[in-house]
């Protein structure tokens, strides 16, 4: 099938952005104050010039990572779109998002930074060409931290709720402590399916990092494999707690295309239906849960995306009560977003290869048409974040 232009289908479908972070100035200067990690320090750089340097983990590789405007500056978010046919972007927080805070300072600036993150979407431009919506959407915060009280989270989904351009909110793997399956955020999970947000899981502490070795890698395992086994083992461990049995309307939107999961969702059927103190517990097959999720397409590769579509797109053969392989379905469920601003490219450069490869896996997938790729492009986030015209 010959490939389409994105320009060509843009004309017809927005490109929408599910996978694209912020620090909001209150957040960066939270970091600034800090002296251990998550923290921003200044140092002398390689020029001999002072800059600004990110330290996410202690024990991170190399001294962090170099942050500037495009971590916080709107204006530099609007180019990075326009630089690469963007036309609505939904913004996150990046991690460590409010891991690190007490409870009482967590819940504080969780409704601050929503409240701003408020003002930087619906102040943000009209989208080009589609009357009605903004460019910039967000995902607010809750104080996930350990000792938080379940009423303080609640209080804080009821805020999101109010704000009209917070679709949905980012958390990461660990919930309260004690992870996402911790049976103290069964009202969270309640709540969050009755106010009917999308709830973005986003990895941040990857996996034991002595199985990296001691090589200089940099940040390639625990990126390219730690944050990914980290979002399986937290989304295995929600669907063997009944999670998405007993809210089986939660919208949840999975980073990195769900890790590992696709590709091991038999194996943990097989294991499931082999373990006595699972094997019954689950109202269906483990395999019948991926086609709940929802993925976004940071993939970097169309076979990549293929397979995932395929795993969703069989998941209604294993529903308890009978179903059958839709091939279709698979693309609704997949949706475009480039990880900005992180992934920026090694040499100046107007247009991000991290952000082109995630485009032409999109348009490279061989078993899907036009519409397939205009729904993972941009109509598939419309109708999850309820934007269709």
């Amino acid at each position: 099938m010959a490939e389409l232009s994105r320009r060509a289908l843009s004309a017809r479908t927005p490109t929408v952005d599910v996978h694209t972070h912020v620090y909001l100035p209150r957040y960066a200067a939270e970091l600034r104050a800090r002296s251990s990690a998550p923290r921003i320090y200044r140092r002398t750089g390689a020029d001999d010039q002072p800059e600004e340097r990110l330290l996410i983990l202690d024990g991170e590789p190399g001294v962090g990572r170099p942050v500037g405007p495009q971590y916080w500056e709107r204006d530099q978010k609007l180019l990075f779109m326009k630089r690469h046919d963007i036309d609505i972007s939904f913004v996150s927080s990046a991690n460590p998002w409010l891991d690190f805070l007490p409870p009482e300072r967590a819940h504080a600036l969780a409704q601050e930074l929503n409240n701003d993150l408020e003002e930087y979407c619906s102040t943000s431009p009209e989208a080009e060409g589609f009357p009605g919506l903004k460019s910039i959407y967000g995902f607010g915060l809750l104080p996930l931290v350990p000792g938080v009280s379940v009423s303080s989270v609640l209080e804080i989904i009821k805020q999101i709720n109010t704000l009209p351009h917070i679709s949905g909110i980012i958390m990461g793997t660990r919930g309260v402590g004690n992870g996402l399956d911790d049976e103290t955020l069964e009202p969270m999970w309640e709540a969050l399916q009755q106010a009917n947000l999308v709830v973005f899981i986003h990895p941040h502490y990857g996996v034991d990092s002595k199985s990296f070795g001691d090589r200089a890698n940099g940040h390639v395992l625990p990126l390219a494999l730690g944050f990914p086994f980290e979002t399986t083992i937290a989304i295995t461990r929600l669907i063997l707690a009944g999670v998405l049995d007993r809210h089986p309307n939660l919208r949840l939107l999975l980073a990195h295309s769900g890790g590992a999961l696709p590709q091991l969702s038999s194996r943990l059927a097989s294991c499931i239906a082999h373990d006595p103190i699972v094997a019954k517990r689950l109202k269906h097959d483990a395999r019948y849960y991926l086609g709940k999720l929802y993925f976004d397409a940071v993939a970097y590769g169309a076979e990549e995306l293929a397979f995932v579509s395929n795993v969703i797109g069989r998941a209604e053969a294993y529903n308890a009560t009978g179903g059958e392989y839709d091939t279709d379905v698979g693309s609704t469920r997949l949706l475009f977003g480039t990880d900005h601003p992180f992934f920026p490219p090694l040499e100046a450069s107007q247009k991000w290869q991290s952000v082109e490869d995630n485009l032409k896996a999109i348009r490279s997938v061989r078993t899907w048409g036009d519409s397939a790729r205009a729904n993972v492009l941009g109509l598939n986030a419309l109708k999850l974040f309820n934007l269709e015209s």
